[in-house]
């Protein structure tokens, strides 16, 4: 696929309440948010026209703000308003939806109480995020952990948590794996780069509590369309030395959707039936050939 910088194309970008020509978006380089991280985002897509639980999207994103200490200054009505102008102006249908807010370039330095906040959002095409999914993606361990949530706002998605994941999937990128498992500040596994784990084990789901790193949309919609298969789901704290003791392993986001794992930090799985059952419910859930089944969450162990 032919490279196209970000910065360089045609098209349209929602900036503070007006459609911006793409090329035009641009923020000086003495932003706060580009300097201290306090950017807050969301990755969402577009089915056939629909933003999957776009709403659900844009309250997140509030609520992100309220969590690094700021208040966007659209509510998620507008938001999600705006989401599908800009899609009907950029002629896109199926895309990836980038929401996100930052503070301003008035005030420079750690405190920054006057800087405004700024709101935009991007639309562009996406394919899948991993190519030939049933075959499975090899996923190494970081030397990285997420941190407490007494250090950070973990339940944020904020732009400045996930420097570590970056770095983090460069460096399984250069070894040739396609991301890498990050454990918790307790050593317990965690989540992708930017991923949520599931592991398979005689017939149950088992993934871990989402209580330091991110309880990802996606991750609750998997859950609740596993149950409604009568699939038991278990949250709990999940070992390293656990991971040879299971079947199979998927992993679920916004660009991933339900992905499985061949290989991680050196076991290796099966992509199996559970896992390709969940693939195809997801992927008729998302376009409306499936209703949403009613949210039940996991069984907490």
């Amino acid at each position: 696929m032919t490279f196209i910088p970000y910065d360089d194309r045609d098209g349209w970008i929602w900036m503070d309440g007006a459609f911006t020509p793409w090329r035009d978006a641009r923020i000086h380089v003495l932003t706060h948010g580009l300097h201290y991280g306090a950017c807050v985002f969301e990755g969402e897509r577009a089915y056939e026209g629909v933003v999957f639980k776009g709403e659900e999207h844009s309250l997140r994103l509030h609520r992100s703000a309220e969590l690094v200490g700021y208040k966007i200054p659209f509510a998620a009505e507008e938001i999600d308003r705006a989401k599908l102008e800009l899609m009907d102006k950029n002629g896109l249908s199926d895309c990836y939806v980038r929401a996100f807010a930052w503070r301003g370039s008035e005030m420079m330095g750690v405190s920054a109480q006057k800087a405004s906040i700024r709101t935009a959002i991007a639309v562009w095409p996406w394919g899948d995020y991993f190519a030939d999914k049933m075959k499975g993606i090899r996923v190494t361990m970081s030397q990285w952990k997420r941190p407490s949530p007494e250090t950070i706002p973990s339940a944020a998605k904020a732009a400045g948590l996930y420097m570590i994941c970056t770095m983090s999937k460069h460096k399984a990128e250069a070894e040739g794996f396609a991301d890498a498992l990050m454990l918790d500040y307790r050593g317990y596994v965690a989540e992708l780069t930017g991923a949520n784990v599931f592991l398979i084990q005689d017939g149950a789901i088992h993934t871990p509590i989402a209580d330091c790193f991110l309880d990802g949309i996606t991750r609750r919609t998997v859950i609740d369309l596993a149950r409604r298969r009568g699939i038991e789901v278990v949250e709990r704290r999940i070992l390293p030395s656990e991971l040879s003791d299971f079947s199979e392993c998927f992993i679920t986001g916004t660009a991933a959707e339900v992905t499985p794992v061949a290989e991680m930090a050196g076991v290796t799985y099966r992509p199996g039936a559970i896992t390709e059952q969940l693939m195809t419910d997801y992927a008729a859930l998302v376009r409306g050939r499936l209703a949403a089944p009613k949210a039940t969450g996991a069984r907490v162990a």
